[in-house]
């Protein structure tokens, strides 16, 4: 695989991740890869998919980079995304020209240096999902060639409204190709990361998730008619 072209491709680009909600009703591989044509269709360089059943079926029939990854529910640990070296090798087997995995400094099953070592065996270009700049530093380090803000603001406490716009200048600073993923829900946010330094954006639930995008007008509507009945009791 030429490495250099696939990067390439994804400088100043969009990846739509097409991640439905779990279990919902939605969740199926051909939802998921009809979901992926879709936002090929839109203009989409690459498309972020979960898990190896689903990877395959889309790298199957898509001409964009695959971003792969594979979340688990760890009883001895919070790591979620990618966190096996089988998850590794599954997804590069499946089609997956990136794997992305959890770069946070938690306690893991594997360490992060054999799963980026794992990756790179395989032939695939890796990709950091970070929390913070030392996650990034640390990646980078490894010679990983894409650092995510993916997991920023997902590790520990109140999880902010917005991007973290802050760890993107930092980490393209250090001239680092930066993946900015997390909370960008308005395309004026994914233009602002371009703007701060970003190589590329990932977009998931605003495109992909009917059941948040719904939730989002629901809950505004219902705001709406809380301030409409309070200024009415005023009256």
């Amino acid at each position: 695989m030429d490495k250099e072209h696939f990067l390439k491709q994804l400088d100043r680009q969009l990846i739509a991740s097409c991640q439905p909600v779990d279990n919902g009703p939605m969740d199926t591989p051909e939802t998921i890869t009809r979901m992926a044509l879709a936002c090929r269709e839109g203009g989409a360089a690459a498309v972020r998919i979960q898990g190896v059943i689903n990877v395959a079926e889309v790298a199957r029939v898509l001409d964009v980079p695959v971003v792969g990854i594979v979340k688990r529910d760890l009883l001895d640990s919070d790591v979620r995304i990618t966190p096996w070296l089988e998850d590794v090798y599954a997804l590069a087997e499946a089609g997956a020209k990136i794997i992305a995995y959890d770069a946070t400094q938690r306690k893991r099953p594997v360490a992060t240096l054999e799963l980026v070592e794992a990756i790179h065996r395989s032939g695939c270009i890796a990709m950091a999902d970070c929390a913070t700049l030392e996650d990034g530093i640390l990646a980078a380090e490894m010679g990983v060639e894409l650092i995510g803000t993916t997991l920023s603001g997902y590790t520990e406490g109140l999880i902010p409204k917005g991007p973290d716009f802050q760890l993107i200048r930092a980490l393209a600073e250090r001239g680092y190709k930066v993946v900015a993923e997390g909370r960008f829900n308005q395309p004026e946010l994914a233009s602002r990361a371009i703007s701060e330094g970003a190589c590329c954006v990932t977009v998931g639930s605003a495109i992909t998730r009917v059941e948040h995008i719904c939730q989002w007008f629901c809950d505004a509507i219902d705001e709406a008619s809380l301030f409409s009945d309070s200024s009415i009791k005023e009256q």
